[in-house]
């Protein structure tokens, strides 16, 4: 991966982060992490993957980001400032709680 790539990911799970606090109404018992951020080549598409604590909570969280995907979007242009800003797409990280 190039350092490129890895720069974007880096800033993306960052200011991300920093919008999704202030922006997603999420319920003070729920815990949302952006565990990983991965970018393809050109800069098309990023895959950002959550996870959700308790994960019974996390098809509404799921949902409300999805919902969301196109805000989030806009306001992370605005933040980052870069030309070719890739199309974000969130995942959930398991449904399946550790053993």
């Amino acid at each position: 991966m190039s350092h490129r790539i890895e720069r974007v990911n880096e800033l993306i799970k960052e200011e991300l982060g920093k919008i999704i606090l202030k922006e997603i109404d999420i319920a003070p018992n729920i815990l949302l992490t952006i565990i990983d951020v991965g970018t393809n080549a050109d800069l098309s598409q990023t895959k950002v993957i959550i996870s959700v604590f308790p994960i019974d909570r996390s098809e509404k969280i799921m949902h409300r980001l999805k919902k969301g995907e196109s805000y989030l979007q806009g306001l992370l242009k605005k933040r980052l400032k870069m030309r070719l800003l890739p199309k974000i797409n969130f995942e959930l990280l398991s449904d399946k709680p550790y053993s």
